[in-house]
């Protein structure tokens, strides 16, 4: 199948590498042309402009994948496709949107006969080897028409047991891919998925904090211990009930320097977490440990301690991100959302 990617950071230029090596074409477009110039050097077709892509893509209905960051940009790129796409064509917003910005996309496309689907995309840097976890909105037959695309993307069934019950037929879940409803679900499930990443790295990070600091000088000196922190990681992660991914990368990270040195513990948020607290007012669903994760990384921009820069580790790890590159604070959601949000608390 035939298929353009718009963004070729990270996550966009190894989703287009994963596609064509499961066969796809890729037309690809990116502002900077270092890296579509690279994508097409391994087999993709480079286009100069999103107007130059429409052309580029022959297969009809035309399927386009935008991967770029949440907010204006990706808001401004939907805007300009939906001018230059037809009706029966498909967007995909694989980034972490704002779910409730899908909602009103993809009615706001419907009035083109243009199909919006929300991808929430899990993977990270590793993906293309690893494959991506997707969790998928939109509707049922722009979801269908592009199984392929996911199915190529997704991990497969891999080593990973079958879950007891679910012998019997293969579901897109056991593959790595879900379509969970309508437009903005996708996006819910990865906002969700992306706040109990936030409790999960908090838990670990003051776990090992706790551990570091048990040869504390405030300590009876009979009760300190000095605790090999990359061997206790490296053993937590085998055959131990809260073995994980994001512990492998903490088991990395503290290998390759126990004082993890070149993190400072400044931690940022990406918006996702904000939002499962938001949701969580909203259904007026306790969420403590969600809530406090994401305080800890407010509180993390003043002052440092060995957990935060634990946290910094793994978000290198699964995601690449570098501290100080990033910006301070999401951006923030439209004042139309911002009103409905504030006469949502008030009813």
């Amino acid at each position: 199948m035939q298929i353009g990617v718009i963004g070729l950071g990270r996550m966009g230029g190894n989703i287009s590498r994963r596609l064509m090596k499961a066969g796809h074409r890729c037309v690809v477009f990116d502002t900077n042309t270092k890296p579509r110039e690279a994508l097409a050097k391994e087999g993709a077709t480079a286009a100069a402009s999103l107007a130059e892509m429409m052309k580029m893509l022959a297969d009809k209905p035309r399927a386009v994948w935008v991967m770029l960051p949440a907010g204006q940009i990706t808001e401004q790129t939907v805007e300009h496709l939906g001018a230059l796409l037809e009706p029966g064509d498909i967007i995909i917003d694989g980034g972490n949107s704002f779910y409730k910005d899908d909602i009103r996309r993809a009615k706001k496309l419907a009035e083109k006969k243009i199909s919006y689907i929300d991808c929430g995309t899990s993977g990270g840097v590793w993906g293309i080897e690893r494959g991506y976890c997707m969790m998928i909105g939109g509707p049922n037959e722009a979801v269908d028409h592009l199984d392929s695309i996911f199915a190529a993307l997704a991990p497969g069934f891999g080593a990973i047991p079958r879950t007891p019950g679910r012998e019997n037929g293969a579901s897109r879940a056991e593959r790595g891919y879900v379509h969970a409803g309508p437009c903005g679900a996708g996006h819910f499930v990865k906002m969700v998925h992306n706040g109990i990443e936030y409790g999960l790295m908090q838990a670990y990070a003051e776990g090992f904090d706790i551990l570091r600091n048990k040869d504390s000088k405030d300590l009876r000196e009979d009760e300190r211990f000095a605790l090999n922190l990359p061997d206790i990681a490296e053993v937590w992660r085998r055959g131990s009930v809260i073995s994980s991914w994001l512990l492998d990368l903490g088991a990395a990270a503290l290998a390759k320097d126990p004082q993890l040195k070149e993190f400072s513990g400044y931690v940022q948020d990406s918006g996702e977490g904000r939002w499962t607290v938001e949701a969580a007012i909203e259904e007026a669903v306790p969420a403590d440990v969600l809530s406090t994760a994401l305080y800890a990384r407010f509180r993390s921009r003043q002052e440092h301690n060995f957990g935060e820069k634990m946290l910094s580790a793994m978000r290198f790890g699964f995601g690449g991100h570098i501290e100080g590159n990033e910006s301070i604070d999401p951006e923030p959601k439209s004042k139309e959302l911002q009103s409905h949000s504030a006469a949502k608390a008030a009813e």
